[in-house]
């Protein structure tokens, strides 16, 4: 297995960056910021030009047919730039929904387990599903996920989001709903009740490049695993940040990056990225659900715990509205919140591990290990 990038795919991240850099830039994000994290339909018909949702749709169906370890490196970019908006739902429901290839429509997602619904007031389609309301951990094993999935639209979704209640959120750029009719919707949709309009999405996943099995357990793996490229690559934003902090700011005559304390704070933080990054690459090829947990664990931490971090390393200027170190921390608390937890992703690997039959042997059978 080579974990290398191609010439192609290190093309595809440089093209994705400078065109973040160009349509979402500082200015963008605060305004962003400003209208509570509301979709900008311009910039979401721009990104569906470029390519972002179609990524994986094959080139007879009007996609790029690439596959996720394309969609990943994407993702890390989009997730680097803070970029607002239910992007990985609407990447999912490409093919399956209209319009949401080609960004014209904006998709979100029910993902069950009572977590609140990320911009639903602005949302043109739900994605909604028996499997999204089973647990996470067995619907990304693919145990206990029943057949059947739909995209709640037009007036069932209308009269759901009448029914919602705003929740506040942790993240000023992702506005979040409770929807608890949208759950009975699911539920319905589970029953085969012909009382909601959706659009089917039961071959959506085969239609995808590369194809998957089941809809609910891809649904979750995939979304998992691109919302863990999003932390991996404020995780990798958030230490560039501190180190070229740490490179101007001086104190007592000296750079605070010549500080041992700071290079101690640094260097962790490059410990715990580059891990997760080997780790979801990895996971983007093989697709197996233990190490897609297995990357979302490491990415969640990495994202969480620098930008701590950095906000430690910029001192009392980290802790303002103007600083943008806020908003990376708040982002990745919510983030490591969506599609799969840490508890979700421990208790996967655990399962993984199998029956338990005594202690376990140590790695190392000479002196030091036995005492």
């Amino acid at each position: 297995m080579d974990l290398q990038l191609s010439d192609d795919q290190r093309a595809l991240r440089s093209g994705m960056r400078d065109l973040l850099g160009a349509v979402f830039d500082r200015e963008a994000l605060r305004a962003a910021v400003e209208r509570g994290g509301t979709v900008d339909r311009g910039l979401w018909r721009e990104l569906g030009a470029a390519g972002l949702f179609a990524l994986r749709l094959p080139e007879e169906a009007g996609g790029v047919g690439l596959g996720l370890p394309e969609a990943v490196l994407l993702f890390e970019e989009a997730g680097r730039a803070l970029l607002p908006g239910p992007l990985v739902a609407t990447h999912l429901a490409a093919g399956a929904v209209e319009g949401a290839a080609e960004g014209e429509a904006v998709v979100t997602a029910l993902e069950g387990g009572g977590r609140p619904v990320a911009h639903l007031a602005e949302a043109d389609a739900v994605l909604v599903g028996p499997g999204v309301l089973t647990d996470p951990a067995a619907a990304l094993s693919g145990s206990g996920v029943r057949a059947g999935s739909g995209a709640l639209t037009g007036e069932a979704l209308a009269a759901s989001v009448a029914e919602a209640g705003p929740v506040r959120s942790l993240d000023p750029l992702t506005p979040l709903h409770r929807a608890e009719g949208l759950a009975a919707a699911a539920m319905g949709l589970a029953r085969g009740s012909e009382a909601y309009q959706v659009e089917g999405l039961a071959g959506a996943a085969s239609g995808l490049a590369g194809g998957s099995e089941a809809y609910s357990g891809a649904l979750c793996r995939e979304g998992a695993l691109l919302t863990a490229a999003e932390q991996l690559g404020s995780a990798t934003r958030t230490t560039e940040m501190a180190v070229q902090h740490a490179r101007t700011r001086e104190q007592f005559g000296a750079p605070i990056g010549s500080f041992q304390a700071v290079k101690h704070l640094c260097a962790d933080m490059l410990a715990r990225t580059e891990p997760a990054r080997s780790a979801l690459y990895a996971a983007a090829l093989t697709a197996d659900p233990v190490e897609i947990a297995a990357a979302k664990l490491l990415a969640d931490e990495a994202a969480v715990r620098n930008a701590r971090d950095c906000l430690q390393i910029h001192g009392g200027m980290g802790f303002t509205w103007e600083a943008d170190v806020h908003l990376h921390l708040k982002r990745a608390w919510l983030r490591a919140s969506r599609w799969l937890t840490a508890a979700e992703s421990e208790e996967i690997l655990a399962a993984a591990l199998g029956p338990s039959s005594g202690p376990v042997p140590p790695l190392y059978s000479g002196s030091a290990a036995s005492g």
